[in-house]
């Protein structure tokens, strides 16, 4: 049986990520002290101040290229809650509401947003210096607060839909817990009284890949029509269209989606485990 160890972990993780970035974020706010009082322009006569000195940004955008860096640090975190949501999904193990996978979710998507707003308000502060090229250096610190501070206000609860791991955590995640009938899913559903063998029975003819017919071992979605395809036989489908300078449509009988790309798909990690799932099963009903 899973314990809450592994989603306690995923939560002190997520925690100091979020701490180390915004650590980074405070060096990257851009102080006049820093870029000294006296600069000059290039192309600037520096005749009346005196100063054969240039505005550098190098150490601003060197720290910024570091901030950038911790995208992947947010990718792979929720990649992992993903992963630890499914495990606790397969194993039916509850955790505390502390611990909660969701709520570790939704503090990426914010850090993420958070992220971008604050790289784009910097980058924001120096294209405006390099442009309007003022006579005295203005004070890029607060600048840099304004910009962000406009972007933050702008935040509205659709950001989360815009951002494509949280929208396919979410699908894929009230996939499974379907897949395994749930209790909160069942009432959501209206689907209470239905066994767990019941429910997978009904959704196994979406374990069949509609272009070879056969159960799927490496499942992936389309992202615009939410078909699902064994990855090799669509990727080979899709190559051989493209090949002959033809559009590919989705396999799938009575679908709309006419012109089908390589980017439109991700991998079913839903799916996969919910089809893994039930073979155990199966093999299990069939040694006793």
């Amino acid at each position: 049986m899973m314990t809450q160890e592994p989603a306690r972990v995923v939560v002190a993780q997520t925690q100091e990520l979020r701490r180390a970035v915004w650590i980074l974020a405070g060096g990257v706010g851009v102080r006049r002290a820093e870029l000294g009082n006296n600069f000059k322009m290039p192309g600037r006569s520096s005749s009346n101040s005196g100063s054969t000195g240039f505005i550098s940004f190098s150490g601003v955008e060197s720290a910024l290229s570091s901030l950038k860096n911790f995208q992947s640090c947010i990718d792979s975190g929720m990649d992992t809650v993903s992963s630890v949501a499914f495990d606790l999904v397969e194993t039916q193990t509850e955790v505390s509401s502390e611990y909660s996978m969701d709520k570790a979710m939704v503090e990426f998507v914010i850090m993420n947003r958070e992220l971008n707003h604050y790289v784009t308000a910097v980058q924001s502060a120096i294209n405006h210096v390099k442009e309007e090229r003022p006579e005295k250096i203005p004070d890029l610190k607060l600048l840099v607060e304004q910009k962000f501070l406009a972007l933050q206000s702008k935040n509205s609860d659709a950001d989360f839909q815009k951002n494509e791991k949280f929208v396919q955590f979410k699908q894929q995640l009230k996939e499974l817990q379907k897949q395994y009938g749930l209790q909160a899913e069942r009432e959501a559903d209206g689907t209470e009284g239905f066994d767990e063998d019941m429910i997978v029975t009904q959704s196994q003819t979406n374990f069949i890949c509609p272009i070879t017919q056969l159960e799927m071992k490496k499942p992936v979605k389309n992202k615009v029509c939410g078909h699902t395809y064994e990855e090799e036989a669509i990727v080979r489908m899709i190559e051989s269209k493209h090949k002959r300078k033809k559009k590919a449509c989705c396999p799938k009988i009575g679908c709309s989606h006419t012109d089908m790309r390589m980017s439109d798909l991700i991998q079913d990690e839903a799916l996969r485990r919910a089809i893994e799932s039930h073979n155990k099963r199966k093999q299990h009903r069939h040694s006793e």
